[in-house]
């Protein structure tokens, strides 16, 4: 379905019943991502999941596309449906616009689960890295995708997962260079928000992958202590969703 946003459109999936549950995909990914925790959730719940701006079949906004920007866009989407409370999962960068969704919304928010996320903010390394591939992307945008999707994965999972990590470069390349650009300058931009989860007093949840090279499970630990959120270990990269899906099945129980 397409959702009119400001000058382009936001594309976004709606299904099931019951209580709502707002799922927010990570960087150089779509929508689909959701597809295997959606069958498990439609029975029980209301879903809603869109393409973040600069991703999947959602216009490109403008050179930037800030956290808060995304989040916003989020709302206006729960607005337009007649939705005010509801559950927020988000992947990766997905995790970092529920942060700031938690930030400007907190009322509206029933609990937050942040997957393979973080509420810091980028440290030196990741900032330079991420000026690489400011340069590097007009560049060679194939050379990013590959290698930046594969490293997603833990390293003994690859070889079972050749077929998922395909597919996932694959869809990634459509997403148009401006929407990359744009994603990755709003991550750099993005706030400290572990005074956010800290302050928040509903449920709050990270899970982390014991193999996860982007945002180490140390990392995960010491945010989960600084936050008073519970942390879920899981043995898996980055992408837990399609590592670990038995773990995953397991913590669909956490969601209210």
């Amino acid at each position: 379905m397409i959702f009119p946003y400001n000058d382009g459109v936001i594309n976004y999936e709606t299904q099931g019943e019951g209580p709502a549950v707002l799922l927010l995909h990570g960087f150089l990914e779509d929508l689909a991502m959701w597809d295997e925790l959606a069958a498990l959730l439609l029975k029980n719940f209301t879903l809603i999941r869109l393409d973040l701006p600069g991703h999947g079949r959602s216009s490109v906004y403008g050179k930037t596309h800030s956290m808060e920007f995304m989040a916003e866009v989020a709302h206006s989407l729960l607005q337009h449906l007649g939705l005010e409370n509801v559950s927020v999962i988000g992947h990766s960068m997905g995790g970092y616009v529920a942060l700031a969704f938690l930030d400007l919304y907190p009322s509206e928010v029933r609990q937050i689960i942040l997957l393979n996320s973080s509420p810091y903010s980028d440290s030196p390394e990741r900032l330079l890295n991420r000026k690489r591939a400011l340069k590097l992307i007009p560049k060679n945008k194939k050379l990013f995708i590959t290698v930046s999707i594969l490293n997603l994965f833990a390293e003994d999972r690859r070889e079972d997962l050749t077929a998922e990590i395909t597919a996932l470069q694959q869809q990634a390349l459509s997403i148009p260079t401006p929407g990359i650009l744009a994603a990755i300058r709003g991550m750099m931009e993005r706030k400290d928000r572990r005074h956010v989860l800290k302050k928040y007093r509903g449920p709050k949840y990270m899970i982390a992958g014991t193999k996860d090279e982007v945002i180490p499970i140390t990392d995960s630990e010491n945010a989960a202590k600084d936050t008073d959120s519970t942390l879920i270990k899981v043995e898996s990269g980055h992408m837990t969703l399609l590592e670990n899906v038995k773990e995953i099945h397991k913590i669909v129980h956490f969601i209210e």
